[in-house]
């Protein structure tokens, strides 16, 4: 792996996470999603990390990053949002490559409708964070960290 590679989280954000901040602010916060970046941005360097922070509302391009980063990062965070109640494709993505996911969420998925309680991602994930708003994001940075220094 490449040295930029060992030391970049690749943090994926599903369909509607560009909308944060507008969007049901009331289950989602007031939290922008270029405020998050900002704040995973920071917290990474913190842990001696750089971030490569994306969103997309397609599916495809999901599996494509998350395919990607098995040579351009060192572990992802991944919140797919919706697609992670229905995407067998973002499952397999994660189970073809041999770097840690750590999936975030929001909301607690637990607390809500009960198709959400079911995640395609959770069991080929290193860890699941949900409910901490925003701050999940940074909960699952150092996680990640954690992970890859004990690792190294």
């Amino acid at each position: 792996m490449s040295e930029p590679a060992q030391h970049t989280l690749l943090i994926l954000n599903g369909p509607n996470l560009n909308l944060l901040g507008a969007r049901e602010p009331d289950t989602y916060g007031r939290v922008t999603l270029k405020e998050i970046e900002a704040q995973a941005k920071a917290t990474a360097k913190g842990f001696g990390f750089q971030t490569d922070f994306r969103q997309t509302n397609l599916e495809g391009t999901l599996v494509d990053w998350i395919q990607e980063a098995e040579t351009s990062a060192a572990g992802v965070i991944l919140n797919a949002a919706a697609y992670t109640h229905t995407s067998v494709a973002i499952h397999d993505a994660i189970a073809a490559i041999s770097k840690p996911v750590i999936e975030v969420h929001l909301s607690n998925v637990f607390a809500r409708e009960e198709y959400r309680h079911h995640s395609y991602v959770s069991d080929v994930a290193a860890g699941v964070i949900c409910g901490f708003g925003a701050h999940g994001y940074m909960l699952a940075v150092d996680a990640l960290a954690s992970m890859l220094r004990d690792q190294s």
